[in-house]
């Protein structure tokens, strides 16, 4: 069985494309659950994704390099769905996986895999369950990492976070079309 530290090396192992990626840096400036930024609530259903893998005795039908890929990537949606002033976010759990798909094909060339893995990773919310095992391992992860960061204590004292800065903001779709 893997140790903790050894779990967190392989993350950083295999995601390391995705965690050193600059617009990655956005998740650092928006809080995802509670006290949590997105960019360590990816990290934690990563890290939560391989103990499962490991415990559950999945190495031989998992590949991990996707599993922590989509993982680091199912939430790179890239903005604070709890700002909607406009009410583009009113229905942020259904829409972020495709926008974060969009995002991620972006910036990194996936395969089929990390693909279906970060569409569906909101099942049962979204209607089409993953089609792999990485996906389910990531949607397990996430529902169990977001129960608990949305139930911490810390969410009462949470500090402010730092504005995105301008380099690495996006414009919104009805910006870009102007």
């Amino acid at each position: 069985m893997l140790a903790r530290q050894r779990i967190h090396e392989l993350v950083h192992e295999y995601g390391h494309d995705v965690l050193e990626h600059e617009r990655m840096r956005i998740e650092k400036h928006c809080y995802q659950h509670g006290a949590v930024t997105t960019f360590e609530h990816s990290v934690r259903v990563a890290c939560l994704a391989v103990y499962f893998a490991d415990r559950l005795h999945l190495w031989r039908f998992v590949d991990l390099r996707s599993l922590v890929r989509a993982a680091l990537l199912h939430d790179y949606f890239l903005y604070d769905w709890h700002y909607d002033g406009d009410g583009t976010h009113k229905l942020h759990g259904f829409t972020h996986p495709r926008r974060a798909l969009t995002n991620a094909l972006e910036d990194f060339d996936l395969n089929p895999v990390e693909r279906d893995s970060i569409l569906r990773h909101m099942f049962p919310l979204t209607p089409v369950p993953p089609r792999y095992i990485e996906g389910y391992l990531v949607t397990m992860a996430d529902k169990i990492s977001a129960t608990r960061e949305t139930f911490s204590m810390a969410r009462f004292s949470k500090p402010a976070l730092t504005p995105v800065p301008e380099r690495l903001a996006i414009a919104d779709s009805t910006k870009k079309a102007a």
